[in-house]
């Protein structure tokens, strides 16, 4: 090995490591970009199978990455979000949304015909382009943009670099024996695709090196085929290592992605090898980038075509497969016994930002419907004096304390993912959301326990104690119910409304005050009554402040 091998064995760790790391920048760029996009594809998930097809080959169009799609399907099963069923469609539909990349690839020898086509011809100026919109743009947006193009560069600049060093070697006998091999045995080309897509944990990237492998005109069409083929099986590897740890549902998804690639590739794989037993000049001769790509995108959206109408045999397979009762989504943890109410929440998820930041915002939601619930029952134990909803405020406040721990974990590590600025600004707001919630729920708790102590000591308050009671609660309660509203919606309309409602409850209050201080005057309340009753209020006009506190969060978002 003398000087000049050395240093095209370098230029071609190089070309690797730049393909790989920008075709990472690009994919990454992209999710962030993305905002909510990705959780409103999401939303389309129905019992409709296509249109899980559809979504997941969006979303992983969109993310560049058919595992990061996979991983979150696995997350979103173990957290109840999804069924198996639409598990499988958005599996299936990942392998299509994957060749996006292959084509990507494969753009240089579509227009070979003139170097200036090329995009390799344009990547060190997108690299260029890239690295002004990062160093000297002063918004977010404009950054990620940057990174995406840098990504873009870059990628093609790996692909040259990896198809320059190799060029000098294409005439050697060792490329030819070595996919003559590949292409005589189907076995060994399966094994060495799938070998090298677990190690990259990349299908893309593993058809990228063997594009540029075609390239330079040293693979055979029947090694590329069932090289190919075994790709498609090892991007299954990082579903199933995602899928350790998970419950039994989630793990049959991951099941499910190996069952759909291997029956693919069992397919394909026999028809390929009777087809090159037929017409060996076939088998024979050098297949181009392009024809890697049109056979990766034919291959994906064929199987994913003849599988779709077998989803319901690979949901059967997979029970057999990982035998056992499907868990029950109700219960995730339990403190001192206390069973608590699972979320949808799954370190999975935190592959997608976009997908963790809406997931987050959801599960908030979800928390403050908790305390609303909580604080319309105390309200009513405190007013009828009923012990037995009392009781039941006691137990959803733990319910909202576990969440609370939950959420802010969660949220932490939300944080520390590549995000937005705008998604920033909203995990940061629910980090406040969550703490206004839970002390709502700590004051329904308090009205609670003043509903004990009322029904301990017989206290009772007058008719117009009571009505006036009635009136301010209601405005707290629609309060604090339109917060949740502009928080789920973004929408100025609450977020006005509650600042109104806000304002009258303080006014009200006040003037209860004083009208209860008259009674207890003239003697038309006992002292011990007035006292619960003041303490009421000020529980009561809280609540109303945390509403507010929501809402001015929303308010800065807009």
């Amino acid at each position: 090995m003398n000087l000049s091998d050395v240093s095209n064995l370098f230029l071609f760790a190089g070309g690797i490591g730049m393909f790989l790391y920008g075709m990472n920048l690009m994919a990454d760029g992209m999710q962030r970009t993305a905002g909510g996009k990705l959780q409103k594809l999401l939303g389309l998930l129905t019992s409709n199978r296509f249109i899980a097809i559809l979504v997941g080959a969006l979303v992983t169009a969109i993310i560049q990455s058919s595992g990061a799609t996979t991983v979150m399907v696995v997350g979103f099963v173990n957290a109840g979000i999804i069924s198996l069923t639409q598990a499988a469609g958005v599996i299936m539909g990942a392998n299509i949304g994957t060749t996006i990349t292959a084509w990507i690839v494969s753009m240089g020898q579509l227009g070979s015909a003139a170097k200036i086509f090329s995009p390799s011809f344009y990547a060190p100026l997108l690299v260029g382009l890239g690295a002004c919109f990062v160093l000297f743009s002063k918004k977010d947006k404009k950054k990620l943009v940057g990174e995406i193009v840098i990504g873009i560069g870059l990628l093609f600049m790996g692909l040259d670099f990896m198809s320059s060093s190799i060029s000098p070697y294409t005439e050697l006998p060792i490329f030819s024996k070595a996919f003559e091999l590949f292409g005589s045995n189907p076995l060994l080309g399966i094994m060495v695709g799938l070998i090298v897509t677990a190690v990259l944990q990349s299908s893309s990237a593993s058809v990228g090196i063997l594009q540029t492998l075609a390239m330079n005109g040293v693979v055979t069409t029947n090694a590329a085929i069932f090289i190919t083929l075994g790709q498609n099986i090892g991007s299954c590897v990082t579903a199933l290592i995602s899928s350790v740890g998970t419950n039994r549902t989630a793990k049959r998804a991951a099941c499910i992605h190996l069952l759909f690639n291997v029956a693919g590739a069992v397919l394909f794989g026999t028809l390929a090898f009777i087809i090159f037993m037929i017409k060996p000049e076939i088998a024979d001769h050098n297949i181009t980038s392009v024809e890697i790509s049109i056979f990766h995108t034919f291959f994906n959206i064929t199987c994913t075509l003849v599988m779709s109408l077998f989803v319901n045999v690979l949901v059967r397979l997979s029970a057999i497969i990982i035998p056992g009762e499907d868990e029950s989504t109700e219960g995730e943890g339990s403190e001192g016994g206390e069973e608590f109410p699972r979320t949808h929440i799954d370190d999975r998820i935190l592959e997608s930002p976009s997908f963790a930041v809406e997931t987050g915002l959801k599960e908030v939601l979800q928390m403050g419907q908790l305390a609303y619930q909580n604080i319309c029952n105390s309200i009513d134990a405190v007013i009828n004096d009923d012990t037995e909803l009392a009781q039941r405020v006691f137990k959803t406040e733990k319910r909202v304390d576990y969440l609370e721990k939950t959420l802010t974990a969660y949220l932490a590590k939300v944080n520390n993912l590549a995000l937005n600025e705008s998604q920033h600004l909203l995990v940061n707001d629910l980090f406040h959301a969550i703490i206004d919630v839970e002390r709502v729920s700590d004051h329904a708790e308090n009205l609670a326990e003043i509903a004990m102590y009322k029904k301990e000591h017989e206290i009772k308050f007058s008719e117009e104690g009571t009505k006036e009671l009635v009136e301010i609660c209601q405005m707290v309660k629609d309060a604090f119910g339109t917060a949740l509203e502009a928080r789920a919606t973004g929408k100025a309309e609450y977020v006005r409304k509650v600042a109104k409602i806000e304002d009258d409850v303080d006014n009200f209050e006040e003037e209860l005050r004083d009208k209860h201080i008259q009674r207890l005057s003239d003697g038309s309340c006992m002292p011990e009554n007035g006292v619960v009753f003041l303490d009421i209020l000020s529980n009561i006009e809280r609540v109303s402040d945390h509403a507010n506190n929501i809402v001015t969060c929303v308010m800065d978002e807009i």
